[in-house]
């Protein structure tokens, strides 16, 4: 675990230090408005002791379970390991298998459990707040409010909890199941387990998400399906091994797709040779097969060789791996760039807590969201800790095809609620995937028979250098300021068939928050007859196509923006830049302004980005003012964005009904995660989730409020994204407005490396050749 920089905060109202905690704690009951620019020398005399006493570096942090860290409050050791919020350990994912499958009526039931996804319930935000009030450094008791008979804190927290989602095989039944998790650690002694069943449901006429062990069961016996083996001979393939068969799931196309069996309908694809493992299989897609595949039962119950369609010749471009692209010659004039900290990184962790630069936060992750983000704080000196968002996740992604031929036409691919983003992230290489001191986290899941699998290095903590903060220079005099930016990254990546996605959360010196995602991997082609070409797509190679389509991500973002658990005090107001009218008011016809309206309602909320009136939309404390009064904040600003180009009748927007607008913003409800509901696979159900929860129409004036904003980006292949795709980059950014009294990187201090003189002669200058060795070259 990396150790901290001397210039890394905390929050500055915490139970340690000198000065009683208990002076500290704040009614969350707030007054008609607080504001930011109050503050007293008491207040900083309080904060400079409390930092005294914890800012340390990691590896010498006081161990807190051996004795108080308030004084005067009655506080217990604390017997907690694991924060509310910590993803579930391998021990505790082995736990909750373990007692489920034990709670089977049967052997036969036990036997055909199927494990898709185990995940922890996260507690309800009292809970999240007296864990970090009392029970996990940094102490922080203004988070809950004052009693007149004093704090009353409990000796523990509730235990944790388990979600299982279980499929059983033979029944082809889906069952969700929630399990406590008590005395996890006796999971290593023999293992039995010391979970209790808390719950248990059967949901009707769902399909859970696929799972990657039965994505290698169904291309095995597909290949091994004798019309299939003579299908593929027909084209000239008599060697299987060169066979490639991703199972994409159906969708939902009409009553054949129903949930009441599991199905998927292959890609297939076919490599050239055999001796080559990491060759680009996906230069050669196989058309014309028509392939549907019981997942249930592992049988292929429909099968036709519909139309043949030879072969793409192999493409000479077609690979990646080094010395075999573009002519087999690499690059040799490629130096070595190191990033060096000399001093460690500016943040600190704790378990997955994480400080740096006045941010503060949690890592969670889960199978179907990957990364997530919790508690996201500020430190405004006097003002402690100011909570930005309580929760922060990619929670869905779609990506429809635009080719209405077969198979193209049902390519519509959910990739966190039919696959999962976190089951099928990756270990990160140090030096490749990300760069400088790195701190890594692991992330633990169940296989789909129970096992514990771990992928080390999952997650990816580092600093990043981002050019410039800001700079000055005063033409008078020649003196000049700047500072250089610095942001923290946490990001992981995860492969879903022939695409990359890394998922990136941002965190900047000058309060904002950017998410970004990079698209990466290879194209999904298509074949073509001889002669052929199709407007529906790029043509990448003789023989060889890539569909038009598009990539849609939704951000659900929880907000708390100057709330402290239990207040629900946001409200949301979108931003248009309008030009005013000629007249009295615009004699020079140059006068345009921002025009604000406050989003009443979820009806009201449902809206689009608009690039031509720049709008935004931002998040506010309806009681916390700043120094002019202006309410305090945090805007979200749209990127390059688009919306769905199919038809309103389109199939897939039966289940995607989400993407129909930009930004949603619903109050907060714990059972409203997915905007396409829980389970989409092959969802029968017109507009479940998001577009459903909307009809309620609940006030948002003032409230806990949720945004879920959908970004996407049309990708129209070019070339040059073969034989692998250059990372595309899209997202978006949460930026302060009014929330500070001025900008908060104003003290980011000059950078000592950028005040030592540049050396011209650390850089070699090129020579030109003489004009006649020149002329004869």
């Amino acid at each position: 675990m990396a150790s901290a920089s001397k210039t890394t905060t905390v929050c500055a109202h915490h139970g340690g230090g000198g000065s009683s905690p208990s002076a500290k704690l704040v009614s969350a009951v707030a007054a008609n408005t607080r504001s930011v620019g109050s503050s007293g020398s008491e207040d900083r005399r309080d904060s400079k002791a409390a930092l005294d006493s914890v800012m340390r570096p990691v590896d010498s942090m006081p161990d807190t379970a051996k004795k108080p860290a308030n004084k005067g409050i009655p506080v217990m050791p604390r017997t907690e390991t694991k924060h509310p919020l910590d993803p579930l350990s391998a021990a505790e994912i082995s736990v909750a298998v373990a007692t489920v499958r034990a709670a089977g009526a049967n052997p036969e039931v036990r036997d055909s459990m199927r494990f898709i996804e185990v995940a922890s319930v996260e507690p309800e935000k009292h809970v999240v707040a007296l864990a970090d009030a009392y029970f996990f450094p940094p102490f922080q008791p203004s988070l809950l409010p004052r009693t007149k008979a004093g704090p009353v804190i409990p000796m523990r927290l509730p235990p944790r909890r388990a979600k299982l989602v279980v499929y059983n095989k033979k029944s082809n039944e889906t069952s969700v199941w929630i399990v406590e998790l008590s005395e996890v650690h006796a999971v290593t002694r023999g293992g039995h387990h010391r979970g209790r069943v808390v719950s248990s449901e059967v949901i009707p006429d769902v399909q859970p998400p696929m799972d990657a062990a039965e994505y290698a069961e169904c291309e095995a016996i597909v290949k091994d399906f004798p019309p299939f083996i003579e299908a593929m001979k027909r084209r000239g393939i008599d060697d299987m091994d060169l066979v490639m068969v991703d199972p994409w799931c159906v969708g939902y196309h009409s009553e054949a797709d129903a949930p009441s069996r599991r199905l998927a309908k292959p890609l297939i694809y076919c490599r050239t040779d055999s001796d080559s493992p990491m060759e680009n299989g996906y230069a050669r897609p196989v058309e014309g097969i028509y392939v549907l595949v019981d997942m249930q039962n592992m049988v292929v119950i429909e099968f036709e060789d519909r139309k043949f369609v030879p072969l793409p010749p192999p493409d000479p471009l077609r690979n990646y791996t080094p010395g075999e692209s573009r002519g087999g010659v690499d690059r040799s004039d490629v130096k070595p760039l190191q990033i060096i900290q000399p001093e460690g990184p500016s943040f600190r962790v704790r378990g997955y807590f994480v400080e740096w630069q006045k941010w503060n936060f949690r890592i969670g992750f889960t199978p179907r969201e990957g990364l997530v983000i919790h508690s996201v704080a500020y430190v405004d000196g006097s003002r402690g800790r100011r909570p930005v968002a309580h929760r922060l996740s990619f929670v869905e992604m779609v990506v429809p095809y635009g080719d209405p031929n077969e198979p193209h036409y049902r390519k519509n691919a959910f990739d966190a609620g039919e696959d999962g983003l976190g089951k099928n992230a990756h270990s990160l290489k140090k030096g490749c995937d990300c760069l400088g001191t790195i701190k890594y986290f692991d992330a633990h899941f169940t296989n789909f028979t129970g096992g514990v699998e771990t992928i080390e290095n999952c997650v990816c903590l580092h600093e990043e250098d981002h050019g410039i903060l800001w700079k000055h220079q005063d033409w008078r005099t020649g003196l000049a300021e700047v500072r250089r930016s610095r942001r923290l990254t946490v990001s992981f990546l995860c492969t879903v068939a022939n695409y990359e996605y890394g998922f990136y959360w941002h965190f900047y010196q000058d309060g904002k928050i950017e998410a970004e995602v990079k698209l990466t991997g290879i194209l999904s082609l298509g074949a073509l007859q001889p002669g052929e070409t199709r407007k529906y797509g790029t043509t990448i190679a003789p023989g060889l196509y890539a569909p038009v389509h598009q990539h849609f991500f939704i951000a659900r973002m929880d907000m708390s923006v100057d709330c402290k658990p239990g207040e629900a005090f946001n409200q949301v107001v979108e931003v248009n830049t309008r030009v005013d009218e000629p007249g009295e008011n615009n004699i020079h016809n140059n006068a345009f302004y921002a025009e604000e309206k406050l989003l009443r309602s979820e009806a009201e909320a449902m809206r689009d980005c608009d690039p031509f009136s720049a709008r935004h939309w931002i998040v506010r404390n309806t009681r916390t003012v700043n120094r002019t009064g202006q309410l305090t904040g945090y805007k979200l600003v749209p990127g390059s964005n688009c919306l769905p180009l199919a038809r309103p009748e389109a199939k897939f927007l039966r289940r995607a009904a989400f993407l129909k607008h930009n930004l949603w913003v619903t109050r907060y409800d714990p059972e409203e995660k997915f905007p396409g509901g829980e389970f989409p696979n092959q969802n029968p159900r017109s507009g479940e989730g998001l577009a459903t929860w909307v009809k309620q129409n609940r006030s948002l004036e003032e409230s806990d409020v949720v945004l879920w904003y959908v970004f996407g980006i049309i990708h129209v292949p070019r070339l040059e994204d073969w034989p692998v795709m250059p990372v595309e980059h899209i997202g978006f950014t949460l930026m302060p407005h009014g929330f500070f009294n001025c900008s908060p990187a104003v003290d980011v201090p000059p950078n000592p490396a950028c005040e030592l003189e540049t050396k011209d002669s650390e850089v070699k200058e090129v020579v030109p050749p003489k004009p006649g060795l020149l002329s004869k070259l």
